[in-house]
């Protein structure tokens, strides 16, 4: 029987990520993204059509796990000060749209339905909820997370995640089920999540960090993913277990660690595993889908996700323009957040079993709820035109021409600056390249001619004349080089010397022996200037100082060499903790 079993998991397995991988490549080509291609290759291989898999409801609790290494990651990716910083998003915004949305979206249901007023809300507030496991991806793969206007909608998805212990608790209050009785109050579940809460933040401090450090003085990566995965899961199954959010207590554990030394190797761990299980989820969501319910009224789940999409969209552009959102981006903020959320599910299964709807309306209702979240990317595709900011006149930026420049340099910020000007300082031609317009005109008001473009891209550098070259130096910020980049504009314009800059020794990992002619670690040469000044305020001989900064040299460049030919920033530990107790991440 377990061997039937196995034999069983792995065909499903196949199938499912056989289907997945070539539905969403196909989406993808098609410029629909990866969400809608899991959803459709769920339903095909569903029991609906093909009925090649099935038991979606124990696939979709295991790919659950998916969200809450989501949650986990973008916890990552917030340290407390800036949580604290967007609390008035958090706590404004997003209260603001769960109970606007909530109730108007009811309304609608309520006003063309023949449902009770209870079961109106019931219905109403799990369709208030929307995507978390479809919205952020989409947020990091467009490089706007971090931008205010992905704040903006990452808190209202934070404070929706954190809504579902009251909305269960409203949902619960209003059953029909006298076996609810028994269930815990509301407020009993509030008291709980503030204790939980309280509890992670301190097991945060005095327990992770350290069991971190632990496991980073042994040097084993495996171990690292061991650690992650199970404070992920430790994190959740607390909170599951005192009838909470999962995923909650997943993102508070992905903020204790924000501020850690091992942020982006946990990171960099967990992200496989994350990605593999939220495909995983949708699949499942695609054959959860109850096509015979839609076929019985396709017209009314039309029309009713349309309502919906149509209601959320119009009802956070309001809330967007009252917190002073231009009306392009507070329409851009509606259209993204129109859809349905996988926790909707979660609602609508506590009001049938409340009695307060029947399994029917569920079905509906969950169709409903996926048909909305295969919208989004065709609405926001649809509407790119609509929603980005028109430069104006004035606005309007040259780019940039070949002009026999001996060198172009991409990134115009502190960095590029120091660069530029010390090779202008020696009359050497170049050309200046950013996309910021504040910068490029208060570079202008000092003389210097920066020129608007995307300097990573190839037919941008080729009208810039980098086939010409001699020179082509990369000074933006962050990770924004890869080595893919690298080897195509090496491969383009193989006349001209690579020079990049990288922000630390990860940095230069991640390039990995690419084609460049030097890459320049920011914090490097600052860092040890500084120790040099602190040795010669104590008195050290110049000679000594000399002596130290050699070795410590030496032994960087041997640690460097190792952990490029490994592709790991965790080999050469040992030797990175023999030097340095605590480690070095320049």
């Amino acid at each position: 029987m377990d061997d039937v079993h196995s034999v069983s998991l792995l065909r499903d397995g196949v199938i499912l990520f056989g289907f997945g991988l070539v539905f969403v490549l196909l989406f993808r080509r098609l410029g629909l993204g990866a969400t809608l291609g899991y959803l459709v290759a769920g339903a095909v291989v569903g029991p609906q059509v093909l009925g090649l898999v099935g038991d979606a409801e124990s696939k979709i609790g295991i790919a659950e796990l998916g969200i809450t290494l989501l949650l986990f990651i973008v916890g990552l990716e917030l340290n407390p000060s800036r949580l604290w910083r967007m609390k008035q998003e958090i706590f404004g915004l997003g209260l603001m749209q769960v109970v606007a949305c909530g109730l108007a979206i009811s309304g609608v249901i309520f006003a063309t339905t023949a449902f009770s007023i209870p079961a109106a809300f019931a219905l109403g507030l799990p369709l208030a909820l929307s995507s978390t496991a479809q919205v952020l991806p989409m947020l990091q793969s467009s490089g706007r997370l971090r931008t205010p206007f992905g704040e903006r909608a990452f808190s209202i998805l934070l404070f929706q995640d954190l809504s579902i212990v009251p909305l269960i608790t409203i949902v619960a209050a209003m059953s029909r089920n006298p076996a609810d009785a028994s269930a815990p109050p509301g407020w009993l579940l509030g008291i709980n999540t503030v204790l939980a809460v309280v509890g992670l933040i301190i097991a945060g401090r005095f327990l992770l960090r350290p069991f971190f450090r632990l496991i980073g003085a042994l040097g084993e990566r495996e171990m690292f993913v061991f650690a992650g995965l199970f404070t992920v899961i430790a994190a959740a199954a607390l909170m599951e277990w005192l009838g909470l959010s999962p995923a909650l207590g997943a993102f508070i554990a992905g903020v204790m660690l924000a501020d850690s030394p091992y942020r982006h190797e946990i990171e960099a761990d967990v992200e496989p595993f994350r990605s593999i299980l939220l495909g995983l989820f949708f699949l499942a969501v695609g054959m959860m889908l109850d096509l015979s319910a839609i076929a019985e009224r396709p017209f009314f789940v039309v029309l009713m996700a349309l309502a919906l999409v149509a209601t959320k969209t119009a009802v956070i552009f309001a809330i967007g323009l009252v917190f002073k959102m231009r009306w392009r981006g507070a329409l851009a903020l509606g259209l993204l957040l129109s859809q349905g959320g996988e926790f909707g599910f979660v609602l609508l299964a506590q009001a049938q079993n409340g009695l307060l709807v029947s399994a029917e309306a569920t079905s509906l209702f969950g169709a409903i709820i996926t048909l909305s979240m295969a919208t989004t990317p065709f609405l926001m595709s649809a509407t790119r035109r609509f929603r980005e900011e028109p430069l104006a006149k004035h606005q309007e930026r040259d780019g940039p021409t070949a002009d026999g420049a001996n060198a172009l340099i991409v990134g115009y910020g502190r960095f590029g600056q120091t660069v530029g000007q010390m090779l202008l300082a020696q009359d050497i031609p170049v050309t200046l390249i950013d996309t910021d317009i504040e910068m490029i005109d208060i570079a202008g008001e000092f003389g210097a001619k920066v020129y608007y473009g995307d300097g990573t891209r190839l037919d941008l550098l080729r009208q810039a004349g980098a086939a010409e070259a001699e020179l082509i130096l990369f000074c933006i910020d962050g990770d924004q080089i890869s080595r893919d980049i690298l080897e195509a504009v090496h491969e383009a314009f193989p006349k001209a010397a690579i020079y990049v800059r990288a922000f630390d020794r990860r940095s230069l990992v991640k390039l990995k022996q690419g084609p460049v002619k030097f890459v320049v670690r920011e914090v490097l040469e600052s860092a040890v200037k500084m120790a040099r000044l602190a040795m010669e305020e104590l008195g050290i001989e110049r000679a000594d100082i000399d002596r130290a900064e050699d070795m410590y040299r030496s032994k960087d460049r041997e640690r460097l060499r190792i952990q490029i030919e490994a592709g790991d920033i965790q080999a050469a530990r040992a030797q990175t903790a023999a030097q340095v107790p605590w480690g070095t991440d320049t």
